[in-house]
């Protein structure tokens, strides 16, 4: 089975989104740092940090559960190196 190594760093779009309650996002990692992922609100104050540790390079999936969360916008911001990317998801209830 071959490894597919990427050779940038990428934040995929949250699947599915909009959604409910779960919602996955996918991203790459091209070399060797630390990545952190992390879940705001439309006012910029932080939900949840899903992952803050250093990442072998790769492609990697979480999930993140919008529990008692009300609906509405929300942002997974991911820094790793000198990469930075934020995608929109949205929550319906």
């Amino acid at each position: 089975m071959n490894e597919f190594i990427p050779t940038e760093f990428y934040l995929g779009q949250n699947y599915p989104n909009p959604f409910r309650e779960k919602t996955t996002i996918k991203y790459c990692i091209a070399y060797k740092t630390r990545v952190q992922l992390t879940v705001f609100d439309k006012e910029g104050n932080q939900i949840e940090k899903m992952v803050d540790e250093v990442k072998e390079a790769g492609t990697y999936k979480v999930e993140f559960y919008a529990g008692p969360l009300p609906y509405g916008i929300y942002y997974t911001c991911m820094n790793a190196g000198k990469f930075s990317e934020k995608k929109l998801m949205e929550i319906l209830r």
